[in-house]
């Protein structure tokens, strides 16, 4: 075997300065363009990642902005919602009570129309009573004129007897019914017409008597005054005797304050000097009372 080392070429002595192998070199300049391409890529992507933190700051802020704006408006629509349901419960609170007062008024309004039915019917049923009592009192006023224009009939007959307002008054004066002078003895002949005139009166109901003496102007006033008064009681007193009810006779004396003459003639004192029987009607109400007739 031959030596290996007899076979290797010889290589030449290095007379300067080595010079690189191109493919190294070739290498080299791919790495530096690879790096330099890398770094612009880096570059790139932080510009561009700087860039998108910006725009995600920007976004951020702008949604914090929103959000804020969110809570502000949420914070509104929740204050607007209250008050819109405050509102609201006021409302239905309105409706509740308008609701209720128009049931009220309806149910016023109802009983306002019963009312006023009942009103009608009570008026109309008023109106008919009244038009009957009317109606009855038409009728028993004409039966008391009757009554009592029979009675004065009948009472004429005996002495002078006038109509009234009230009923009529029977006068007893001197030219028919005489007392002696300075008494209130009654004559006999008085006593006959009292009983006459009794049993005329006697003949009736619904009636009072009102007995009223009266003198002339001879003689001092408070002495004709009671002169007038104890005959006035005279002529009472017998037709209770006679039978008139106690109750329904009254008597009073004028003495000369109510003459029927006012002059001083001797005619005019005979006329003065009488009692009158005033018979007054107590069914028919009138309007005003009769005195000193």
């Amino acid at each position: 075997m031959a030596d290996a080392g007899q076979n290797a070429p010889e290589v030449p002595p290095s007379s300067g300065p080595r010079t690189a192998h191109p493919a190294l070199l070739i290498f080299t300049a791919v790495a530096l363009v690879l790096s330099v391409a890398l770094l612009w890529k880096v570059w790139q992507q932080s510009v561009e990642l700087e860039a998108r933190l910006g725009h995600t700051e920007q976004r951020a802020e702008s949604l914090a902005r929103n959000l804020e704006e969110s809570r502000q408006e949420a914070a509104q629509f929740k204050v607007e919602s209250e008050a819109a349901a405050m509102e609201a419960a006021e409302t239905a609170e309105l409706a509740r009570r308008s609701h209720d007062a128009r049931i009220r008024a309806e149910l016023e309004r109802e009983l306002a129309r019963e009312d006023a039915e009942r009103s009608r019917e009570e008026t109309d049923r008023a109106r008919e009573e009244a038009a009957q009592m009317k109606a009855e009192a038409e009728h028993m006023r004409e039966q008391r004129e009757k009554e009592l224009d029979r009675m004065q009939q009948a009472l004429n007959r005996i002495t002078e007897t006038r109509r009234t307002p009230m009923g009529m008054v029977v006068n007893l004066g001197e030219d028919s019914f005489l007392f002696d002078f300075d008494k209130d003895t009654l004559r006999p002949e008085n006593r006959e017409m009292l009983s006459r005139i009794a049993g005329v009166l006697l003949a009736s109901h619904g009636y009072r008597l009102q007995v009223y003496g009266h003198t002339d102007d001879l003689g001092p006033a408070t002495y004709n005054k009671d002169l007038s008064l104890r005959r006035a009681r005279a002529v009472g007193k017998y037709l209770v005797t006679a039978g008139v009810p106690e109750d329904t006779v009254e008597v009073e004396g004028f003495g000369e304050a109510s003459p029927r003459a006012r002059t001083r003639s001797t005619e005019a004192r005979q006329r003065n000097r009488r009692v009158e029987i005033g018979v007054i009607d107590t069914i028919i109400n009138y309007e005003r009372e009769v005195k000193n007739p």
